[in-house]
């Protein structure tokens, strides 16, 4: 069974990537499974500068997921670079750079850094959890064209623009990236969440609000995807929520390419291999030769 996908020329050979900011940049995960198995892996999200990220606590569970405000913590592009980029570069992956900026130039400035390193550049406008930057840039229709556009002016690599659930229409800001040049786009990043707990009356979060992900946020995220797919001729990559293979399929069917896994890394880190294997089985058991024969393939 042909579990291979295509994005921008960019060809992954499953279509499951490890989602930013779940994964780290794979050290950790390495320990436990061969991150080979990935069809791509999409790094922590890095800025210019390292960044500490927001103080603690900055993650809790929730009923049907986790709510973080991380903040971006990360080391900064040179150190991404130095250190991090020539360990993932060792494992039989594709690398997806998440890039995040708090001004245009700053974007501008990543995309020329990386793109000649790295398969795919991940341009982040969806960020709940930082002051700076983040969703302003990213529920501005305007905004996230003029963003694209620039980085696509110096970009060396394909270009896929993370899209903000936490805005009244979605499509907007796909149309908006496809216009600017935008080789695909990936929905959803986490929605806009809180927490409180009743003994201390205080937010469970230190930043009072965070990102939501999970199960809980699925049926949202499937419903966006197949909004903008009938919207967009770019690929979509779909992700929130996705726990199983038969979560994956939903996504496909919906319209996504290929498809990213976060939250269930932390419970299960060898799902990249149960849904590899699911996916494969659904499309032997339905008739299916490929993934591209069941994206959008949806019965109304």
């Amino acid at each position: 069974m042909n579990l291979e996908v295509e994005i921008a020329g960019v060809k992954l050979k499953n279509p499951v990537i490890a989602a930013s900011g779940t994964f780290g940049f794979g050290r950790e995960y390495s320990k436990l499974i061969d991150i080979s198995e990935f069809g791509a892996i999409c790094t922590k999200g890095i800025t210019l500068k390292k960044r500490n990220g927001n103080p603690q606590p900055r993650l809790c569970e929730v009923y049907g997921g986790i709510i973080n405000s991380v903040g971006l913590e990360n080391p900064g592009v040179e150190a991404f670079v130095n250190e991090e980029l020539p360990f993932l570069k060792g494992f039989n992956t594709k690398i997806i750079a998440n890039i995040n900026g708090f001004t245009k130039e700053e974007f501008v400035e990543l995309t020329k850094i990386l793109g000649s390193l790295v398969d795919m550049i991940e341009v982040n406008l969806s960020c709940p959890n930082v002051k700076e930057g983040g969703m302003v840039f990213g529920k501005d229709p305007e905004k996230v064209y003029e963003i694209t556009k620039s980085v696509k002016d110096v970009a060396s690599c394909p270009i896929i623009v993370k899209l903000t659930p936490n805005v009244t229409d979605i499509t907007q800001l796909a149309i908006a990236a496809e216009k600017a040049g935008a080789d695909a786009i990936s929905l959803i990043n986490t929605v806009s969440a809180m927490a409180i707990d009743i003994e201390t009356r205080k937010p469970l979060i230190k930043m009072v609000t965070g990102g939501l992900s999970g199960p809980a946020i699925k049926p949202i995220a499937v419903r966006m995807v197949y909004e903008c797919f009938k919207k967009v001729r770019i690929p979509i990559v779909g992700m929130g929520g996705i726990m199983n293979y038969k979560d994956a399929i939903e996504f496909f069917i919906a319209g996504a390419t290929a498809i990213q896994i976060g939250t269930v890394n932390f419970i299960n880190p060898k799902a990249v291999c149960e849904i590899k294997e699911g996916i494969e089985a659904y499309l032997e058991r339905k008739g299916f030769n490929s993934i591209k024969e069941l994206v959008g393939n949806i019965n109304i």
